[in-house]
């Protein structure tokens, strides 16, 4: 089975950032769509003390040609961490009228 749908998660630390990046992987034809879940509580390691912090959760909607080489630095360019989460899982199975307005919706980073 050839993926080539991903589901994205970036953590970030406000909406306003999250918005900033949504808007620049929309704008750019990089995602179809990206939701927001906030405010979600993370915990985790970083340079040896555990943290505990207020974030937002971006879940984006992509296709697997984009991600590396595309999405990821652009997401970068903008975000504030060191080491931003930028993690990709596949869509193994949607509808095909949803999987196809992905990839009409992604067509212009692709060009």
């Amino acid at each position: 089975m050839d993926i080539n749908h991903l589901v994205v998660f970036i953590t970030v630390p406000s909406v306003e950032i999250g918005q900033e990046i949504a808007d620049a992987l929309v704008d750019q034809g990089l995602a179809a769509c990206v939701n927001f879940i906030s405010p979600i509580n993370s915990i985790y390691m970083w340079q040896g003390k555990k943290q505990n912090d207020e974030e937002t959760l971006l879940i984006v909607k992509t296709t697997q040609d984009l991600f590396s080489e595309k999405l990821v630095p652009a997401v970068q360019e903008i975000h504030p961490y060191e080491v931003p989460e930028i993690i990709a899982l596949p869509i193994i199975l949607g509808s095909e009228n949803y999987l196809n307005w992905i990839d009409e919706n992604t067509k212009q980073g692709r060009e």
